[in-house]
């Protein structure tokens, strides 16, 4: 964006007192709002000095609603829409995000799409406005990274079907950071209910193996399986639904990394009993073992690549699994 700029100019120091963060921010939007005659623009190049969070913050939140409503998203739409550097934007985000005003969603979402950034602000700005569920999974849709993180917890704090069904299925897409929300995807689209449920798709059951092995490794970050009642449940369910399910190598490795990861683990590390982990890593074993199965990972999994080597080295060779250590028919 504009990191040219920020990179030539004297940056504030980070305060070691947290309470204070937008502060500073929060005083120039004081001394600004209380200038009757002053236009949004006199704030494009007016916060470079001072910390901008790109959450909510209560200081600029207090700002914000000390001043006139009309002139307070005035000043937002105007620093979104015309600001060219991220503080002056930011700020903009933030003044919206404490209006509920219907017509700056196509602006909210639009912007929200620089998500590392702005995604935090830009989510807490659509839960705010009537119509702001359907914004919200239109955002979930396009974001990754860190941007995702902040769209897919603001889901979570949702309660509404739409929200549920996109969560029990789209929520993971594989990156490293899934593990700060998996738990809370979990939990909050009641996974427990919907992997035994009558509704149950591929896509529920592929995105279960995806939020499982998430939540199998993701120690220091979310959730794990440790922390999270259900996960007997969801496990032995996962398990059944795999062994009706077509093989592919996505589900091979996943439900392979969840299986060794229960085989590795104390019960206890895996919210299990012995006999629960012993009997659903069976589960897994049986399905992955089937010869279709074997015939399929085989095929599909390219023997040049990194993933191939680690986990031929480590999961399969400790699972013993029969696609890594039978020979095939060519090998015969």
């Amino acid at each position: 964006m504009d990191n040219a700029l920020h990179h030539s100019r004297q940056r504030p120091q980070t305060r070691n007192d947290r309470r204070l963060d937008g502060a500073g921010v929060a005083a120039i939007l004081d001394r600004h709002f209380g200038k009757a005659a002053a236009g949004p623009s006199e704030l494009a190049d007016a916060f470079h000095d001072v910390h901008v969070p790109i959450h909510w913050n209560t200081h600029i939140a207090a700002a914000a609603f000390r001043a006139d409503r009309h002139r307070v998203r005035q000043t937002g739409r105007w620093l979104v829409r015309h600001g060219i550097e991220r503080c002056a934007v930011t700020v903009g985000l933030a003044l919206l995000a404490t209006d509920r005003a219907e017509e700056d969603i196509p602006l909210i979402q639009t912007i929200g799409l620089l998500s590392e950034r702005f995604g935090p602000l830009a989510a807490e700005a659509l839960q705010r406005r009537r119509g702001g569920g359907p914004a919200l999974l239109w955002l979930a849709q396009r974001v990754a990274g860190w941007g995702r993180v902040y769209v897919v917890e603001a889901l979570c704090r949702r309660s509404d079907d739409a929200s549920r069904r996109w969560l029990l299925r789209h929520a993971c897409d594989g990156d490293f950071l899934n593990g700060y929300y998996a738990g809370q995807v979990a939990t909050a689209a009641h996974l427990h209910e919907a992997i035994v449920g009558t509704e149950v798709d591929d896509a529920l059951v592929d995105h279960t193996g995806r939020l499982l092995k998430t939540m199998a490794d993701c120690g220091g970050m979310g959730m794990t399986l440790e922390r999270y009642p259900p996960a007997p449940i969801v496990l032995a369910a996962h398990a059944a639904h795999l062994a009706r399910q077509a093989p592919t190598v996505h589900r091979y490795a996943d439900a392979a990394v969840i299986a060794d990861h229960l085989a590795g683990k104390a019960p206890q590390r895996c919210g299990c009993t012995t006999e629960q982990r012993d009997r659903i890593v069976r589960q897994y074993l049986a399905v992955l073992d089937r010869p279709d199965w074997c015939d399929t990972v085989r095929a599909g999994l390219d023997s040049d690549s990194g993933f191939f080597a680690w986990f031929a080295d480590n999961v399969a060779a400790r699972l013993r699994l029969r696609a890594f250590t039978e020979p095939t028919g060519d090998d015969q």
